[in-house]
């Protein structure tokens, strides 16, 4: 059963700005027990940052003690309370990177729940002492036991950070070990008179198709589900390819974000076969369908293989990881692409491409923490939408 914890989180600045700190506390839910304290100095700052970065540290000591636990937070700041709660917009510079940082490491169903100031004593103390040079970091009074649970939804498979232990020996200046991954959203984009016919199509060089009503309806869906996250996705980047670019256009609208090309996720190119059905390969290049099916370093019709389109996609990953490092990013692509991605997350061989597959305008969300990625979901369609009858439309 998933049990519940508290954070309760100040900041104070004698000045505004001025020299500032924060102080953070964690409690068990049930009991009121103190597992972990924070309370640090951050140089010159506003009280509102100082109260944001309390909040992160509650967050961080949650993420680090209690993986998988309820949270809720109390806080004496009204506008951090409603700016968190999605009731207020974060309209300052300074705040709004620290409320990202916050969202990215608060679970899903995270409350939060203003208090009056003489309810929010203890961290308000830990703040001052942490001004008056009387402490300076993480003390954990103890550690619960795990409590991880599996992710089950979307929301929670984008917004929950990595949760691995960590030394507090070797992180207790910060504990900047649970840096927040680069969270990619993997959308595939909505059918297209070909995907229908099950024809091959390619990137840019295909006969390039848009999606068509259906396409479109499937790709609202999607943005709709994405909704609720919209102010944790930094991003919606996407292959120039018109059927992904279209269902970009849509989600990036929803989202409230401007779409970016990414020319690495495109497509493969099938050359001689594009536009041409599975049927109609096997009749005109048997022998050749035969060695593709079987080799991923045999290219199609002239086109790519699927060692070329590996190279492609891992080079626009690495400009993504890059570019939006720690996170959140809607990736819309392809069959090929997303594919490959998933093939690399989990470390299998590039031939295991031939044994997924993946449903129009589904989602698959992959974490990157450096080097060490991770699945968290993989071709899930929204609420309401049957993915068996989806597995009937394959390219």
């Amino acid at each position: 059963m998933t049990r519940g914890v508290v954070v309760e989180a100040d900041g104070a600045s004698r000045g505004n700005p001025g020299p500032a700190a924060y102080g953070a506390v964690l409690r068990d839910a049930e009991t009121g027990a103190v597992l972990a304290e924070d309370g640090r100095t951050l140089g010159v700052a506003t009280n509102n940052v100082a109260e944001y970065s309390g909040l992160v540290a509650g967050l961080e000591l949650a993420a680090e003690l209690a993986p998988g636990a309820d949270v809720e937070v109390r806080m004496d700041s009204k506008l951090v309370v409603e700016q968190m709660s999605g009731r207020w917009r974060i309209k300052h510079a300074d705040l709004r990177p620290l409320a990202e940082q916050a969202m990215r490491l608060a679970p899903t169903g995270t409350t939060y729940t203003w208090v009056p100031r003489n309810r929010n004593g203890h961290a308000d103390r830990l703040a001052n002492e942490a001004l008056d040079g009387t402490r300076d970091g993480v003390t954990v009074a103890r550690e619960p036991g795990p409590w991880e649970e599996e992710p089950e939804s979307l929301a929670e498979s984008v917004q929950d950070p990595d949760t691995q232990p960590v030394s507090i020996q070797t992180q207790a200046r910060g504990w900047s070990g649970g840096e927040a991954p680069t969270t990619v959203v993997l959308v595939r984009h909505g059918v297209t008179p070909h995907t229908v016919e099950k024809r091959f199509s390619g990137g840019l060089a295909s006969a390039n198709p848009g999606l068509s009503d259906e396409g479109r309806a499937q790709i609202r869906a999607v943005a709709d589900w994405l909704s609720p996250i919209a102010e944790r996705i930094d991003a919606v980047v996407a292959s120039p390819v018109r059927r992904t670019l279209e269902s970009a256009e849509i989600v990036a609208a929803a989202l409230g974000r401007e779409v970016e090309l990414e020319p690495g996720f495109a497509e493969m190119e099938f050359g001689a076969w594009d536009g041409l059905t599975f049927a109609e390969v096997g009749e005109r290049y048997p022998d050749e369908l035969t060695t593709w099916l079987g080799s991923v370093d045999h290219a199609p019709g002239g086109g790519e293989s699927f060692r070329a389109v590996q190279e492609r996609v891992l080079a626009g990953l690495a400009r993504l990881l890059e570019t939006h490092a720690g996170r959140t990013v809607v990736v819309v692509s392809h069959v090929t692409p997303i594919k490959t991605l998933v093939a690399t997350a989990v470390d299998a061989p590039l031939e295991s491409v031939f044994r997924m597959e993946l449903s129009p305008a589904s989602v698959t969300v992959l974490a990157w923490f450096d080097d060490r990625p991770s699945m968290r979901m993989y071709n899930a369609l929204p609420p309401g939408n049957d993915v068996f009858a989806a597995w009937a439309v394959k390219w």
